[in-house]
């Protein structure tokens, strides 16, 4: 199993470098240097991806069975979307594949809706065209949280 890190995703930037690890501790880097842009970060990731570096899943399983609706919710934003930005309805599609079980996509809007009045994700677009993306600056804030201590 591939591990990444990322380094330099601060945007606009002017470089950007992808650290990937294989099994065996061995490191391979991916150096972009231009303007670097939403699209060319993720054409990256997707490189990456393609080569088999990222792996969102974590090495242990979740008994999601005990889990309310907007816990799948969140984790299905964590695991399978967590760079970039998405819709509603992808995220329906995505919930419906990891759980197996139907939900309506005004319920995936509402739970969307309520976790970004909570700050954990953030919105653009108008009502019929409506991204999410998960909230780097409180991504930041907990990381900067965890490296304190």
């Amino acid at each position: 199993m591939l591990k990444f890190i990322f380094m330099g995703y601060a945007m606009p930037a002017r470089k950007m470098r992808v650290d990937v690890f294989d099994e065996s501790g061995n490191r391979y880097t991916i150096t972009f240097e231009g303007k670097v842009t939403r699209e060319k970060a993720l054409r990256l990731f997707e490189i990456v991806e393609l080569l088999g570096g990222v792996h969102h899943k974590n090495d242990f399983k979740y008994e999601t069975a005990s889990f309310s609706k907007i816990d799948k919710t969140k984790l299905a934003i964590e695991e399978e979307l967590p760079f970039g930005w998405f819709s509603s309805k992808e995220l329906l599609a995505i919930y419906e594949r990891k759980y197996n079980e139907p939900i309506s996509l005004s319920t995936i809007s509402t739970y969307l809706a309520r976790l970004t009045d909570r700050g954990i994700l953030i919105r653009k677009g108008l009502a019929n065209n409506r991204n999410y993306r998960k909230n780097a600056r409180l991504t930041s804030q907990a990381l900067g949280i965890i490296n304190d201590k």
